[in-house]
């Protein structure tokens, strides 16, 4: 099992994390392992999937040349601070270098207690490590960036919820674990070595080019709200609910990491939530823009001490980057709706018409995927317009607002096939429906049956194309199939 690791942040000093070993676990069984990506890390997908490779991924054998630990952060969860948090029961084995040149870090998710546990028990149930798996790599296959899942394996143990679940563990890769959270850690304890430390480390690690400005947190906290704001207007391109923005699930390299009570829109409400424990809508989907902006307040908060030397400076360059937000999301957000709806040109209408035609969406329940992936076949022939005004309650809702479409393509000299080829490629066939996830968890769990996860997992690899023979994936719920609530897993 050759990994090929190097460990930087395993290098860093002791209070950035602490040594810790996987539990053991009675029968470990491979579910899953990801073929493609396992060729990128440059490792062997058969070992993996053997028996020797269960071990390995179960944690019962550490690869040699992996430093196990796990993080340290704290974060702000719904709002409120909590000064240490850290992987309660995520164990970082350690980082390679891909194919691609790229540094990623490989983690096991559910691999036991750690000093960060809290009370828990360390371990992941079989559902969740499924959800995550089939949710993370159906955003990677959408364009979405995001952390990835290497393998799925159950222990051959249960873990204790409100029931007794099979236990698995999932194999995460991520660019970095480093979270918002990681700096507020230290900044709660007036460390301003740690955050130098960290902000430099960060840099280096995420953004390269920008070393050498000579105020790395600075560089750092420009480049995060980027990233960010482009994150989250991918999110709200495909209707993905993360479900759980808090600063500990924030990642400081604009990968969607933490998948717990994540879900899909299907009909478009931008007030739209689906996690249990989010009880007054603070993460629904329309806002997580603004969460996203107020995450991005509490790392410039954590970095004040190494902004600027004067407080009253230091403050006003921080206020002055959270600001700039709204603007570097906007435009984010813009590009993405200029391109769901097949324009190439920018005019200063098209915010107004994509805003028009979100809230008829809305107040027609429409559904958002089968929507925007019938209007690709508008901009080819305007004779499907019938079928995608049928998915409106007042079709001439439609009706009207494509009048106002089509003017707009006017101004544009693009084939109409060409145009929706284009729109082809960013409004999706398929996503993960919520519904499905849970047929699939349902199968795995009560009948040991993985036929769906393999199904479900392969058709997301393609969520671009048709695929006809699985065209029932793509279609939204029935009543009685509708899923009303996600759940964490902890």
């Amino acid at each position: 099992m050759n990994f090929a690791f190097d460990n930087t942040y395993a290098r860093l000093p002791d209070r950035f994390h602490a040594r810790v070993s996987p539990a053991r676990v009675r029968e470990p069984r491979v579910v899953k392992v990801n073929r493609a990506l396992a060729e990128l890390l440059g490792l062997d997908a058969d070992r993996l999937a053997s028996a020797e490779g269960a071990q390995v991924l179960a944690g019962n054998a550490l690869p040699e040349g992996a430093e196990s630990i796990a993080l340290a952060y704290a974060g702000h969860q719904f709002g409120s601070f909590v000064s240490q948090l850290g992987d309660g029961r995520a164990i970082l084995l350690g980082e390679v270098v891909g194919k691609d040149g790229k540094r990623r870090d490989i983690q096991l998710k559910g691999a036991g207690r750690t000093p960060f546990s809290r009370g828990g028990d360390g371990r992941a149930a079989l559902g969740p490590v499924l959800r995550e798996y089939v949710v993370s790599e159906a955003m990677a296959a959408l364009g979405v960036p995001t952390t990835r899942a290497l393998a799925a394996v159950t222990t051959g143990e249960p873990v204790y919820r409100e029931e007794v679940l099979p236990g698995a563990v999932l194999t995460r890769v991520a660019a970095s674990h480093i979270r918002v959270g990681t700096f507020q850690f230290f900044a709660a304890r007036g460390d301003r070595e740690a955050l130098a430390t960290l902000a430099s480390y960060a840099l280096a690690r995420h953004y390269p080019d920008a070393v050498g400005s000579g105020n790395d947190a600075l560089a750092l906290l420009d480049h995060v709200l980027e990233a960010q704001a482009n994150l989250v207007a991918r999110w709200l391109g495909v209707g993905f609910v993360h479900g759980v923005m808090n600063t500990d699930n924030t990642s400081i390299s604009g990968e969607t990491i933490d998948y717990g009570p994540c879900a899909f829109l299907d009909e478009y409400d931008p007030e739209k939530k689906f996690s249990s424990i989010d009880r007054g809508g603070r993460y629904a989907f329309g806002n997580q823009p603004g969460i996203a902006q107020w995450n991005m307040a509490r790392l410039a908060e954590a970095l004040l001490p190494l902004l600027a030397d004067d407080e009253k400076e230091a403050v006003r360059v921080a206020t002055e980057r959270v600001q700039s937000f709204t603007g570097l999301f906007v435009e984010a957000h813009e590009r993405v709706l200029r391109a769901k709806l097949g324009l190439v040109r920018e005019e200063d209408e098209d915010l107004a018409l994509a805003a028009d035609l979100l809230d008829r969406l809305a107040s027609n329940h429409v559904d958002y995927t089968v929507f925007f992936r019938g209007l690709c076949a508008s901009a080819a022939d305007p004779a499907a317009d019938a079928q995608v005004a049928s998915l409106f309650a007042e079709p001439g809702a439609f009706r009207e607002w494509a009048e106002a479409w089509r003017r707009r393509l006017a101004k544009e000299d693009v084939a109409p096939e060409a145009r929706a080829s284009a729109m082809r490629g960013v409004n999706p066939a398929f996503i993960p429906r919520n519904h499905r996830i849970e047929e699939l968890i349902q199968a795995a769990v009560l009948r040991d049956d993985f036929g769906p996860f393999e199904t479900l997992v392969q058709v997301l690899s393609r969520p671009y194309d048709d695929q006809p023979e699985l065209a029932h994936l793509s279609e939204p719920p029935q009543p009685e199939e509708r899923v009303q609530y996600t759940f964490c897993g902890t």
